[in-house]
């Protein structure tokens, strides 16, 4: 389905560098739309047209007005449709120093018809001649800006059309159910229409709305996957967050001092775990604020713990009382003060995890005695118990993060595809809301619970782009026999 602004062949040509910018040994610059026959055959010298469809050829490209030589390189012509944008396309494969690039973009500029692009505008064009819908499009945006494994396998999907798949197969239940009802709406009087027809849309739009609020209902796993998750170090004062911090990202992303309160605003840094994006945040120490800039160290700190994903609550674990069996209540108080006063610490295991640190501090019988004490306490997250300094239970710490992260991302292959962004959380919880309409209105007045449906499909159908009143007509001449 097309769904041009304008029509393909009234479009501009343009032309922009594809590959990234700076120094490289290949760039390759993109050409689309009408005249980009002419461009291809004007640079490359190419007197008897194009060559073959997508098949590299090496030529000389030159300026057309001065015919200096800028380069030799690979030509590339792509007619349309069937190219990425839908149009007639060409790439140059040149060198990719910044005196080549600047030759050959001032001399594609010379050209009658043609002009730079746009921020996005191939992929704009792509969209408008229904090669890609929305989805696709924010696939492909994910998979350019993918820093990690499961970030680029999770775009690749979305980008392959999955998400779009099955947004667009409630979008044609939906349409159904709306060409039967306004059918009926239109017809039943007449007695053209099938006893049950409304039964059946009444059981339909039932499966739609369980099967998207269970869609709804998936975590934020994939925009969590998108973004990243929001992994915070808070503790009290001296406790080592910030030598965590650096210990994680193995460079000294944030000052360590002996000095209490050395943090006093947030440092976040950005890591890959096990394939999974982490955002970490490393927060100023908990402790009654000396003065305004450390009180506002502390309510940024708070502000954080409130919106993370995960918070590792790191303790100094020499504070710990000398009884160690007084150690469950002493924590149990002190992921209150960390997380929140009132809050249960044992509530929701997966969204702190308890750091005790500098365990070189104590001798090798006393972590074994306090690691045995702590595997038999119970509603506390899990415990991790590690050495900043020597490296000790490092290891471990990061298998339960990694862990933790992965459960909260999912596996991105598997399974139906999920949301990615808050766009389609959006407009789906729209959906949900619209498809309660029909079931308030379906006895009341049929005409309401049919705009229900309307309004639902338009809330889809903005999730891909695609939204379109004659495909509901389609249906209701191919499955009613109107008039017979």
């Amino acid at each position: 389905m097309k769904h041009p602004s304008r029509t393909l062949s009234d479009a501009d040509t343009i032309f922009a560098l594809s590959s990234g910018h700076g120094r490289c040994g290949v760039a390759v610059v993109r050409v689309s739309g009408p005249c980009s026959a002419l461009a291809l055959c004007s640079l490359a010298g190419l007197k008897h047209g194009p060559p073959a469809p997508r098949i590299a050829v090496l030529r000389s490209i030159t300026d057309p007005r001065s015919q200096e030589l800028l380069d030799r390189g690979l030509v590339l012509w792509f007619p349309g449709p069937h190219s990425f944008t839908g149009e007639d396309s060409a790439e140059f494969h040149i060198h990719g120093g910044p005196a080549v690039l600047t030759g050959v973009l001032q001399a594609l500029g010379s050209l009658p018809g043609l002009r730079p692009a746009e921020a996005g505008e191939f992929t704009r064009r792509a969209f408008h001649a229904g090669k890609l819908d929305l989805t696709e499009v924010e696939g492909l945006g994910d998979l350019i800006h993918a820093e990690t494994e499961a970030q680029r396998r999770q775009a690749l999907r979305q980008m392959a059309g999955d998400l779009g798949r099955l947004y667009h197969t409630w979008s044609k239940t939906l349409m159904r159910n709306v060409a039967h009802v306004e059918a009926f709406i239109d017809f039943s009087e007449d007695e053209m229409i099938e006893d049950g027809v409304l039964n059946e849309v009444d059981s339909s739009v039932s499966r739609l709305q369980s099967d998207i609020e269970g869609h709804l209902r998936d975590g934020r796993r994939g925009e969590r996957l998108r973004s990243g998750v929001h992994v915070v170090i808070a503790g009290e004062t001296n406790a080592g967050k910030s030598s965590l911090l650096n210990t994680l990202c193995q460079r000294p992303a944030a000052i360590v001092s002996p000095v209490a309160g050395t943090t006093r605003d947030v440092v976040e840094t950005s890591l890959d775990i096990g394939g999974f994006p982490v955002l970490l945040s490393d927060t100023a120490g908990l402790r009654e604020a000396r003065d305004s800039v450390e009180k506002e160290g502390v309510r940024r700190a708070r502000e954080r713990v409130e919106q993370a994903d995960l918070t590792l609550v790191v303790l100094d674990v020499s504070e710990l009382p000398q009884d160690q069996k007084k150690a469950h209540p002493f924590l149990t108080s002190y992921l209150r003060v960390v997380l929140g006063h009132g809050e249960d610490p044992g509530a929701d295991p997966r969204r702190c995890l308890l750091v005790l640190n500098k365990t070189d501090l104590l001798t090798g019988e006393q972590v074994d005695s306090l690691q045995g004490v702590l595997s038999q306490s119970s509603g506390l997250p899990p415990i991790c118990l590690l050495s900043c300094q020597t490296g000790d239970g490092l290891e471990g710490f990061l298998e339960v993060l990694q862990k933790d992260v992965k459960t909260m991302c999912g596996d991105p292959l598997a399974g139906a595809p999920s949301l990615t962004q808050a766009r389609h959380r959006s407009h789906l919880q729209q959906c949900v809301q619209a498809l309660a309409q029909y079931h308030q209105y379906r006895e009341l007045d049929l005409a309401l619970a049919a705009q229900g449906l309307r309004l639902a499909l338009t809330s889809l159908g903005r999730i891909t782009g695609r939204v379109g009143a004659e495909e509901i007509l389609d249906i209701v001449f191919r499955d009613f026999c109107i008039g017979k």
